[in-house]
Parts: C-alpha cells; structure tokens; sequence
C-alpha cells in the first residue's frame, strides 16, 4: 500500500507551506515537541500520551494543527507508540527515505511544516497492512465533536 504515497528522499523534498525558523520553532513548541517534531527524536517506547488512548476523535500535528490521523484507524501494535494502519488522506503525510542510524526506514512528515512525526513500516494489519509509528509528542488529540487546535502563529 506504500504505492498510494509521493516517496521522497532527504534532499529532494517537497515545499512545505508552513515555514518558521528553527528559533522560531524553539519559541512557539515545548523542548520535548521540539525534540521529536524538529530534532527527529524518538520517545521512550510505552510512555507517550496517547499510546494507550482509546477515545474517537482525530490527532493532528503539533507543529502545524494539519489534521493527521483518526482514532478510526488507530490499532495497538504492541510496539509502545501510537500506531494507525492510515492517515486521513496520503495528502497529510510525506514519506522520506531514511537510512539514518544503520537502519533502513521510512520516515513521516508532517506535510503542512515537514517536522517529523515518527516512521512507517509494512507489518499493519489490513486493510491497509501499513503501521504508522508516530510519537505522541507530535501528535494533538481532539475528541470528537471539539474545536481543532489552532496553528502557531508566525512569530518574529
């Protein structure tokens, strides 16, 4: 199901809509957004906010409040992060290439501001048979029937 996605690799990337300097990401997220979402880091496995959340609504990215994920599709992997077997539409999410620390990966990007969101792999289960391993510290949950969260505004 890979097909259905624009794979990328890390110097041929598409423009991101949403551009804020890197000091500008330090002021409008928390150092451990900023860790993941910017810095590519991963959070300890079983200890995110929303591994374990069962409640309907959607997630969307914490750098940009693009709507990413619903809890349709959200399924335990047993791997200690949230994973969905499908974003809401191929459009929310590029794919990158990833061969970074002797493994051979595909990366998930945010597609509003390209911050990082977690890795895909092929081992879900169907329809799709894809896991999106996301961290939690990417992600904002709305329950159901809530306002979604508000974009950061351009800081200068």
């Amino acid at each position: 199901m890979l097909e259905n996605y624009t794979r990328y690799t890390p110097d041929k990337l598409p423009e991101f809509p949403l551009q804020l300097t890197e000091r500008q990401w330090r002021k409008v997220l928390p150092p451990k957004q900023y860790g993941v979402l910017r810095g590519k880091a991963t959070e300890r496995a079983f200890s995110g906010e929303y591994y374990t959340n069962h409640s309907k609504g959607l997630y969307y990215s914490a750098a940009s409040a693009q709507a990413l994920f619903s809890s349709d599709a959200k399924f335990d992997s047993g791997s200690g992060w949230p994973s969905f077997y499908e974003p809401i539409s191929p459009e929310a999410v590029v794919l990158v290439e990833d061969n970074s620390h002797g493994m051979s990966r595909i990366e998930v990007l945010d597609s509003s501001s390209g911050s990082h969101l977690g890795h895909v792999f092929t081992d879900g289960p169907k329809p799709t048979g894809l896991r999106f391993c996301i961290n939690s510290a990417a992600l904002v949950f709305v329950a159901e029937g809530n306002a979604p969260p508000n974009p950061p505004e351009d800081i200068n």
